[in-house]
């Protein structure tokens, strides 16, 4: 999966690779989606909610690459976990949200079985951001909101970094933006995805 589907791609993050490299992505997903969970697709993991195909998440992971340790990031969308042990074995604090009960259940024994629980797990509204544990260095998001939330953008920090899909259903693309010094977000698109809408 690494060398095929993301080195060969251009990504060459190495603590991305790492923490990818020592994170089981089968232990994440469903029985009947087993077979596929090194294929670069991504994969349905129940409730209308999917797993991002490997690469995309190496790319997004990517984009905090630099970050010190610790630094604190909010997850928007975490799913079945496989983002949050990722960043969790990266060495980051991290903060995750989802809105659907029966995942956070069950990503939350999956992460404390491996021992890469993270600060917090919460079923919540992404969109209110975590202010009480705010500033955060990233917020990171697996669903796609129309625009980036301005509660995402007032919980960074200077310097800090969000990850996101933004656009709608049949039009979105992953976005990198940066709240630089003088408080301005610097934008870059980086690709053309399809994520599940931020509800």
């Amino acid at each position: 999966m690494l060398s095929g589907q993301i080195i060969a791609r251009g990504i060459d993050a190495t603590r991305t690779i790492e923490a990818m490299c020592s994170v089981p992505r089968h232990a994440f997903l469903p029985e009947h989606s087993l077979k596929a969970a090194y294929r670069d697709r991504p994969q349905r993991i129940g409730h209308g909610q999917t797993i991002s195909q490997p690469y995309i998440i190496a790319l997004m992971t990517s984009q905090l690459e630099e970050l010190p340790r610790d630094s604190r990031i909010l997850e928007i969308g975490s799913g079945c976990g496989y983002q949050t042990a990722i960043l969790v074995q990266m060495g980051f604090e991290v903060h995750a949200l989802e809105i659907v009960p029966e995942l956070v259940e069950h990503s939350s024994e999956v992460l404390r079985e491996l021992n890469l629980s993270p600060a917090s797990l919460a079923c919540a509204d992404g969109r209110a951001g975590l202010p009480s544990t705010a500033p955060f260095s990233a917020v990171l998001s697996a669903a796609c909101p129309i625009e980036a939330p301005i509660t995402w953008i007032d919980q960074l920090s200077l310097g800090g970094i969000l990850v996101a899909p933004i656009g709608t259903r049949s039009d979105q693309h992953l976005v990198r933006m940066e709240k630089d010094a003088d408080d301005v977000i610097l934008t870059k698109t980086l690709c053309p995805v399809r994520f599940v809408p931020l509800v």
